[in-house]
């Protein structure tokens, strides 16, 4: 009696948000159970004490807890079917899909020997799930059937957890359903899942407050995963309103939250996760600095073969894997200030005056205004605001000199003048590859040593003048280019 009622009280304080005093209380109920002889109850607290280790992302802990709570109590169906169910758990937050669902199978045999239905309805829940992650959307939708069947038998809403399909059919009868839950991290879930329901359908509206609702809720319930997944899935939605600056604010919230979870050894899946988080984010930087050059025919394409160039620089100067993805971003968004410059300005057949100049540079605070409140898992705006700064103090808009000029912004400085000098201006057609490289050259001091000899080498790498297109120089480059050939 005293070992399970330590245990239940660790639950009890657990939802108290008292993780500490909840794991001694369950650590207690082991030692109790151990010295009592009763292998029932001892797996039982491991069994719960893993469950303990899931919420804090104690992984591995939380795997040996199960296994030993199988071990030690597998002959109870009961326990055998929960230790089971919580395996899977485990292999789907690692991304062991196969293997969750091998544990999620052995858990609805136990709760069918058991003839526990509730049991048997998550474990549906669960195998739906996992079989929608497989993208077998057909056996999904049944054992999602199976599920939603127990529910409207038994009249007990926790049975429709995770009910996918349904939720597709009738998404707000299952938002109410999914409301009556009391565990906050399986509420964020669903309102992810309804979430992303309707982004899929196009009601972007409604998909944005119901994920905006799971964020809430995973925060509330301290679950970073949760918190996670439904950051990414709400810059999605955002991605595909063309909300780019949204989309960044809440991929970079995804970035930091699986960073998080990625110092975490045991979490191995993470890595997948990061790596398809930072695909997810150059298409969305990609995109916005396509819809900056959109409204300019002369300009269209100049940011892609920019990133493209810079990033055969960087290769060559032997910088690392975040340096050259850090250069590639800053590439695609180095224009951005060009939104705020009027349209007749960047396409003035001709000189500008001092006047237009002067809102020209006025570009340079724009980016920062739009960024500030960015925060960029790579530090992208020392490229945006100093790639037109020279090595010999002549740059702008704030005079750095020497190595004061991050190699980054060095890079994108270079291939910027060069991919605007090969392409067509409006007021000219543009240079050949031997010109350019002549007017680079007398430009020599601009850059460092080794930024000009990468990027030389570059040039045999790419093939000389495969960029000249039909894109115009950025306005900054005109006027930087001017002086230089004048």
């Amino acid at each position: 009696m005293l070992a399970e009622a330590l245990r239940r009280l660790a639950v009890v304080r657990h939802h108290r948000n008292e993780s500490a005093e909840a794991r001694e209380l369950c650590r207690r109920s082991y030692v109790v159970a151990c010295d009592a002889g009763n292998d029932l109850l001892a797996a039982e607290a491991l069994n719960t004490l893993g469950g303990l280790d899931v919420k804090t992302g104690a992984i591995e802990d939380a795997r040996k807890n199960f296994l030993q709570a199988l071990e030690r109590g597998g002959q109870s169906r009961e326990l055998r079917a929960r230790a089971e169910q919580n395996l899977g758990i485990l292999a789907n937050i690692q991304g062991e899909i196969g293997e969750a669902v091998a544990h999620y199978e052995r858990s609805l045999e136990a709760y069918r020997a058991s003839n526990d239905e509730h049991g048997c309805a998550i474990a549906f829940a669960n195998l739906g799930i996992a079989s929608t992650d497989l993208r077998q959307y057909d056996r999904a939708d049944g054992y999602f059937q199976q599920c939603y069947e127990i529910a409207e038998r038994a009249g007990d809403a926790h049975f429709v957890r995770g009910r996918y399909e349904d939720a597709r059919r009738n998404a707000e009868v299952a938002l109410a359903i999914f409301d009556q839950l009391e565990a906050r991290s399986n509420k964020s879930e669903a309102y992810r899942m309804i979430g992303m329901v309707y982004r899929e359908t196009g009601r972007a509206a409604l998909a944005e407050s119901r994920l905006r609702s799971a964020i809430d809720l995973a925060v509330s319930a301290g679950s970073v995963l949760s918190e996670a997944e439904a950051s990414r899935e709400l810059a999605l939605l955002f991605q595909a309103m063309g909300r780019n600056q949204d989309a960044l604010t809440f991929l970079n919230a995804a970035h930091r939250l699986f960073r998080r979870l990625d110092a975490r050894v045991d979490l191995v899946f993470v890595g997948g996760k990061m790596g398809d988080l930072e695909a997810t984010y150059l298409a969305v930087v990609r995109e916005w600095g396509q819809s900056i050059e959109s409204s300019d025919a002369y300009t269209f394409g100049h940011c892609e073969r920019v990133a493209q160039h810079a990033l055969a620089v960087a290769r060559g100067l032997g910088l690392d894997d975040t340096a050259q993805t850090t250069i590639r971003l800053g590439a695609y968004l180095h224009d951005l200030g060009k939104v705020r410059v009027p349209h007749e300005i960047l396409n003035k057949p001709g000189p500008l005056t001092r006047d237009e100049f002067e809102v020209v540079q006025m570009q340079f605070h724009a980016p920062m205004e739009l960024l500030a409140a960015v925060e960029f898992p790579w530090d992208l705006k020392p490229i945006i605001r100093w790639h037109h700064e020279r090595y010999d103090g002549t740059g702008y808009p704030d005079r750095l000199r020497g190595d004061e000029i991050p190699i980054a912004a060095q890079i994108v400085g270079i291939v910027d003048v060069y991919d605007a000098l090969s392409t067509a201006r409006p007021y000219r057609p543009a240079l050949s590859p031997q010109e350019v490289l002549r007017e680079i050259e007398k430009s020599r001091a601009w850059w460092s040593d080794g930024v000009y000899a990468a990027f030389g080498q570059s040039l045999t790498q790419l093939g000389r003048g495969q960029r000249a297109g039909n894109a115009e120089a950025g306005p900054l480059e005109r006027v930087q280019m001017e002086r230089a050939t004048a």
